[in-house]
C-alpha cells in the first residue's frame, strides 16, 4: 500500500474534521431548552425556564483546562452505559474565565436517568426552574465582552427594581469558528422569587 501524498492526506483530514464539526455549525438540529418570554425590552428579556438537568466540569482556567472536551467525551460514550448522548445548546458557563462549564442533558435522557460519567470530575445536577433576566448579544465570546454584557444586564435589572438571586450564567450557542455576526450569546441572571 502506497503512503498517502500530502494533498490527499490533508483532504482526508479535512473530510474527517468536517464530519465531526460541520453538524455543530448549525444549532437548528440541537435541542435547546424551552422558555416562556414574560417581558421583552430589546435587547433584554425576562423568561421563565423549566428545571434542567446539567452535567458540569470544573473550569479553573477557560480555554486551557479541557473542560469542553471532558464534557464532549461524556456525551460521546465515556459513561457507565457507554451511551452516546446528543449535543444540546447552549453550553453554559458559571464564569467567564473560571468557574464551571455545563452541557444541558436532553429531556429524553434526563427522563430515563442520566448515565454516570466515567470522569469523576464531572457532576450531574439540576438547575431549578425559575425566572431569569436575559440579554442576547452577537460577537465574540471573549471574557471582556461577556463581562460587559453581564454589567449591562445587571444595570437594567437594577433600574427595573427587580431583585436577583445569584451570579450571572453565560450561554453560548455556537461553535468557536462561527463568525461573530452569526453568533447567539446570552447572559442570564436568576431573579428572586417569593415562593
Amino acid at each position: 500500500m502506497q503512503p498517502l501524498r500530502f494533498p490527499t492526506l490533508m483532504f482526508s483530514l479535512f473530510v474527517s474534521l468536517q464530519s465531526i464539526f460541520l453538524p455543530l455549525s448549525s444549532r437548528a438540529s440541537y435541542e435547546t431548552p424551552d422558555y416562556n418570554v414574560v417581558r421583552s425590552e430589546e435587547p433584554f428579556e425576562i423568561r421563565d425556564y423549566p428545571a434542567l438537568t446539567i452535567v458540569s466540569a470544573p473550569m479553573p482556567h477557560r480555554g486551557s483546562d479541557g473542560a469542553f472536551m471532558k464534557l464532549f467525551r461524556f456525551i460521546s460514550g465515556k459513561n457507565d452505559r457507554s451511551e452516546e448522548i446528543s449535543m444540546t445548546t447552549p453550553v453554559l458557563m458559571s464564569g467567564t474565565e473560571s468557574g464551571s462549564m455545563s452541557f444541558i442533558v436532553p429531556k429524553a435522557v434526563a427522563a430515563k436517568g442520566v448515565p454516570i460519567p466515567s470522569n469523576p470530575e464531572l457532576k450531574i445536577s439540576s438547575m431549578s426552574a425559575g425566572r431569569f433576566a436575559v440579554v442576547r448579544f452577537k460577537g465574540s465570546t471573549s471574557p471582556k465582552l461577556s463581562k460587559e454584557m453581564a454589567a449591562k444586564l445587571s444595570d437594567w435589572v437594577l433600574a427595573q427594581g427587580i431583585l436577583t438571586d445569584g451570579p450571572p450564567v453565560f450561554a453560548y450557542y455556537n461553535p468557536p469558528w462561527t463568525p461573530g455576526f452569526m453568533r447567539r450569546n446570552e447572559v442570564l441572571i436568576r431573579l428572586h422569587s417569593d415562593k
